[in-house]
């Protein structure tokens, strides 16, 4: 065998992700809420970007100097009630208020408390000072469910206090509505919510010694301990959860989203679909005309440079929108077309849908539809829902029946079955498996097992009434 170089030349095709491909992908799978800040951020980084209300004040100013200092002089002439009316709702607005037959506007914020802003509000109007301080710190470190993950003993040396002074602080907070904050396990929290039930029963406050064997179903070890009925543990479970265990979730958190906003809005007018890509959020783009003249009078120089490569990063940003745009729109009238039953009558109507249906009506790969339909909702006639809630599993109804049944469709039949079982006597997951197979949907015990528990349905032992 002989070795030495030699020179050849093959042909091979290989896909190079740019930077411009990257920023193209990237896009398609932002929401419109991403993709607005996205674009608020290259506004800053590229100066050759404008926004659409810019390029139309630049126009005016250019075309009518006298007529600017015209429409300058009327602006002011504004009705400022209903410039106010107008503002986005999550901003400050002013609430009109008639006091003495005169009206005065007073601002108020949408936006609801945290836990941490709800409970310092009432300490501070609390005649307290020795374990203010210390209150205060217990408060800054409750978790998101109003618990206490510190000990007494941190408390107290953190805060360089004494141990009582530290109970004194803890029993302040927990004293704070909502009742069950500052607990710092379940039994507590429960414990200090038992107010809360008119007249409960004298056992109650024993009876939350017993939530693990609670939690697991073993009602008659609970019995046996309490020397009471069956029956009526049932009942103190029935008070039991009638309380909150995570009080502190009621309340808003810092940074916290509150609300979905749809990338695509489906409304039907005349028995028709209509498609909307939500975009409204997102700046219209357009390029600065002024740095032209550099392009013309700055050859060679890397002033020049620096704009072409500003102005292809501009070109191709407005592209890779507009693209997201198209896409967007082409997946979700596609989808609209598969589930217009789903639209008109509900989810039995529900069909089954992948991935690869949607790309070859479109004309794209698998991973396009999977970026554009990523985080991203959808909103129908029927609600609100993700994308991907119309991509759904199926599988054959029967051996020889070539129909196919969603597993949206299962889980309504599965909640149809328990809802209507005798309490006293609920079915077993095998059970449940023969009554969706006489529906014509087979599935296994333990697939019935899974969807139970998505559904957020206890076991046999859970749903069992005495």
């Amino acid at each position: 065998m002989r070795l030495g170089y030699g020179l050849s030349i093959e042909q091979t095709q290989k896909l190079i992700m740019t930077p411009e491909l990257r920023q193209a992908i990237t896009i398609l799978q932002m929401s419109a809420l991403d993709l607005s800040t996205y674009v608020e951020d290259q506004l800053l980084e590229n100066p050759l970007l404008e926004t659409h209300e810019e390029i139309m004040n630049s126009k005016a100013e250019a075309d009518s100097p006298a007529a600017e200092e015209s429409q300058a002089n009327e602006q002011w002439d504004v009705d400022w009630q209903n410039y106010f009316h107008d503002q986005d709702e999550n901003r400050v607005r002013q609430e009109r208020v008639v006091v003495d037959d005169k009206q005065r506007f007073d601002p108020f914020i949408v936006s609801a408390p945290t836990l941490q802003e709800h409970l310092l509000e009432q300490l501070h109007v609390q005649k307290v000072s020795a374990s203010l301080c210390v209150a205060e710190y217990i408060v800054g470190n409750l978790n998101d469910n109003g618990c206490l993950a510190l000990s007494l003993e941190e408390v107290a040396h953190e805060m360089n206090v004494s141990l009582q002074t530290a109970e004194e602080a803890l029993a302040l907070v927990q004293t704070l509505d909502p009742l069950g904050v500052g607990a710092r396990n379940l039994e507590e929290c429960l414990r200090l919510q038992l107010p809360l039930l008119v007249d409960y029963p004298p056992e109650l406050p024993e009876f939350l010694k017993h939530l693990e064997d609670l939690a697991a179903g073993r009602l008659q070890r609970i019995a046996h301990a309490l020397k009471i009925s069956l029956t009526r543990v049932q009942e103190l479970a029935d008070l039991v959860r009638k309380l909150d265990p995570k009080p502190g979730l009621r309340f808003s958190s810092l940074g916290e989203v509150r609300y979905v906003v749809p990338d695509v809005v489906i409304e039907e007018i005349g028995g028709e679909f209509i498609i909307l890509v939500n975009d409204l959020t997102v700046p219209r783009l357009g390029i600065n005309k002024a740095y032209r003249e550099v392009l013309s009078h700055e050859e060679g120089t890397d002033t020049r440079k620096f704009v072409e490569q500003k102005l292809n990063a501009a070109a191709w940003l407005i592209r890779s929108i507009e693209q997201r745009r198209l896409t967007l729109y082409k997946v979700a009238n596609a989808i609209v077309e598969w589930q217009k039953e789903f639209l008109h009558h509900g989810i039995h109507h529900l069909r089954p849908l992948t991935l690869k249906d949607i790309a070859e009506e479109i004309g794209v790969h698998e991973s396009t539809v999977s970026r554009a339909t990523a985080h991203k909702y959808i909103q129908t006639p029927r609600g609100i829902f993700e994308f991907k809630f119309f991509f759904a599993n199926c599988m054959k109804r029967g051996d020889n029946n070539d129909s196919s049944v969603t597993t949206e469709e299962i889980k309504l039949a599965l909640r149809a079955i328990i809802t209507s079982e005798n309490p006293k006597s609920p079915y077993s997951d095998q059970k449940l498996a023969d009554l969706l197979k006489a529906k014509d949907m087979r599935i296994s015990r333990r697939t019935v097992a899974k969807y139970r528990d998505e559904l957020g349905i206890g076991a046999t032992t859970m749903r069992k009434r005495y």
